[in-house]
This record gives C-alpha cells, sequence and structure tokens, in this order.
C-alpha cells in the first residue's frame, strides 16, 4: 500500500557515524551503504491490516568521528519510483500525484544536522527529511548494532532505525471512507530501516 517513507531512514537514518563509547577514538571514517545487505521498508494500515512495502533503490554515507562527535554526518537518499509493495497496480497508483508523485519528486532524502549520543549504543540524529516536495526536521532514533571485519578484511558497520511519521503532513493525504465511517487507509506510517555499510576505500595516492 503505502511504500512511504524515508528509513530514511533513515536513513535513513543511520548513525554510524559514532561507534560503541568504549571503543577506542580514531580518526574520521566514512562508510557507504551496502544496498545488498540493507533494508527499506515501511507499514500502513489498510481497513483492518497491516500492509508492508519498501524501496529497493537507495544510497547513503556516513561519517563517523570518535574524536569529535559533532563532526558525525548522515546523509541518505531513496529513489521514489523504486517502490515496492509486491502489487504492480498498487506501486503504479502510489507513483501517481496522489501519493509519492515520483516525476515530480523523484527522490525522499535525509541530510543530519546533529548527532547525540542518547546512551551506549543508541544515538538522536536531528535532520531535515524531504518527501513529496515537504522539507521538516526529523529527529530519528538510532541504533548502532556494532562493527566488525567482513572475510575480505572490510570493515563494516550497521545500523537499524524505527520511527514513525504522517504521512499528511507531507502532503500526501489520499485516502477513502469505509461503510463503517473509518477511513481506508491510516494517517500514520510505521518506518523501519536496517543498514550494513561499509568502510569507504580510499583511492590510491597519485605517483610523483
Amino acid at each position: 500500500m503505502k511504500r512511504m517513507s524515508l528509513r530514511l531512514a533513515a536513513a535513513v537514518a543511520l548513525t554510524l557515524a559514532f561507534g560503541s563509547a568504549a571503543a577506542p577514538a580514531r580518526a574520521a571514517t566514512t562508510y557507504v551503504v551496502d544496498l545488498a545487505h540493507s533494508d527499506v521498508s515501511f507499514q500502513i494500515r489498510h481497513m483492518m491490516a497491516k500492509v508492508r512495502g519498501g524501496f529497493n533503490e537507495f544510497t547513503g554515507t556516513i561519517v563517523r568521528d570518535d574524536a569529535n562527535p559533532a563532526n558525525a554526518s548522515v546523509e541518505f537518499r531513496i529513489v521514489a519510483t523504486s517502490i515496492d509493495t509486491r502489487n504492480e497496480s498498487r506501486d503504479k497508483h502510489l507513483r501517481s500525484e496522489d501519493f509519492f508523485d515520483v516525476a515530480k519528486y523523484p527522490e525522499i532524502t535525509f541530510k543530519s544536522t546533529k548527532v547525540e549520543r542518547a546512551s551506549d549504543n543508541l544515538y538522536r540524529v536531528t535532520g531535515q527529511f524531504s518527501l513529496h516536495g515537504v522539507t521538516k526536521e526529523l529527529v530519528l532514533p538510532v541504533t548502532f548494532e556494532g562493527e566488525a571485519q567482513d572475510p575480505r578484511g572490510a570493515l563494516r558497520a550497521g545500523i537499524s532505525v524505527a520511527t514513525r511519521i504522517s504521512r499528511k503532513e507531507y502532503g500526501m493525504e489520499w485516502n477513502r471512507a469505509l461503510n463503517t465511517g473509518d477511513l481506508l487507509l491510516s494517517d500514520e506510517v510505521l518506518v523501519e530501516v536496517s543498514i550494513e555499510a561499509k568502510q569507504e576505500e580510499l583511492a590510491p595516492a597519485p605517483t610523483q
């Protein structure tokens, strides 16, 4: 039904930018989202059921700086046309002017403005979230899921986000009345993001 949002959160959503409190401080590190091992999804009520959907195309960059946490940052972009609810006719409707209007608003974005540690592995990431031509400040609860080297020696980290947004606040007001007096779709949308990000590979230094 409503393949609503970010994960962007999330990332859109996305606070790799920091690690655990016990980790030693180190130079700023840039990570890029691994699309193959990440997920951006949403859930909305349709009549009496909860219907899920997601986005298949998104990118993200996370800067982690243990020495200067204020320098941490997150940027996340979702390709709106990549919405996927496992029903092509519904997806076509969601891409139309009634909902995402992807011809006019092809991207959903989140760009952080502040990162704060709430507890050991939980962060509050404040940023500008843009959806359907509307930009609002959004505070995302981001959980740092850990960090490790993959079998090839590349450093990877994980984060997760779960938040709720009002689709009406972003100009998505399409609905239908039921004979019970209720509405076909809920206004509130649950957005969930699960990200695995890989340390960005630095370009080799130019030879003299």
